[in-house]
């Protein structure tokens, strides 16, 4: 593979769906309610991302069962008060490098463009570094209109004295120049551990913003079950740290075969 490609295995006629991307970030604030969308409102994949620009390893799950590093594409119809469509980006990685996040996200962008998207929400986290009692939600957007609107659902807007990081806001940038508006909704978060308060924060104005109806009993479940997941993925690049750092003409056998 020398290049980003999406493995559509299923057609689906969506009418101007509005995307969603939540990929892993600060706290997993977003994964953790994507994936918690996708599971309550029975959303179906009907694509996946695989890129070169992934970091170098695959998970290993139960029974020995291996997992690639991949981007999914979830879909919704008639979903909410509104009746509208979804496209429900998760996955279990981002590019490693600022090209390979430049590559992979206008794909999706192309990719999602296809089916007449014109709003996305990107959601993710907003690192304190301490512990957070209550969590604000946090957000930026990329007009005037949509900013304004977000103040109406207690959202704080983000202020001019940082940017946003990785696919949440590279996407929102690539999707302006194909008319597609956006918004980041951003959990706070201490950033040190899977944040199941500051994702039921991101959720519950995610929630009324969109019109869904989603009981978030079980979003602590789901953090648990993404903690052991990050676990796993932790050591992994522990152990490609260790290589890396190898003596020159050192041999490392565990990158054989």
């Amino acid at each position: 593979m020398n290049k980003t490609i999406i493995n559509q295995f299923k057609d689906v006629d969506l009418d101007e769906p509005i995307f969603i991307e939540a990929l892993p970030g600060i706290g997993h604030v977003g994964k953790l309610v994507a994936e918690h969308l996708i599971h309550e409102l029975e959303a179906e994949m009907f694509a996946e991302l695989y890129s070169p620009s992934f970091p170098p390893q695959v998970f290993v799950g139960e029974n020995g069962i291996i997992e690639p590093m991949k981007n999914e594409f979830y879909y919704l119809k008639s979903a909410g008060e509104d009746k509208r469509d979804y496209i429900i980006l998760v996955g279990n990685t981002q590019g490693l490098s600022p090209e390979g996040q430049y590559e992979i996200c206008g794909v999706i962008i192309d990719f999602v463009k296809k089916y007449g998207v014109k709003q996305m929400f990107t959601l993710g986290g907003l690192g304190t570094g301490q512990p957070v009692d209550n969590p604000k939600v946090y957000g930026a957007a990329t007009n005037t209109e949509l900013a304004e609107s977000l103040k109406e659902y207690e959202v704080t807007l983000r202020s001019a004295d940082g940017g946003i990081i990785g696919a949440s806001g590279l996407l929102l940038g690539l999707g302006m120049a194909e008319s597609i508006e956006g918004a980041c909704l951003m959990g706070e978060t201490p950033g040190y551990f899977i944040d199941a308060d500051a994702s039921k924060a991101v959720l519950t104005i995610l929630l009324q913003i969109l019109k869904l109806e989603v009981d978030v009993a079980k979003l602590e479940e789901r953090a648990e079950e993404t903690r052991k997941m990050i676990s796993k993925a932790q050591q992994m690049e522990r152990e490609i740290a260790e290589g890396m750092r190898l003596a020159p003409g050192e041999e490392d056998l565990r990158y054989i075969g």
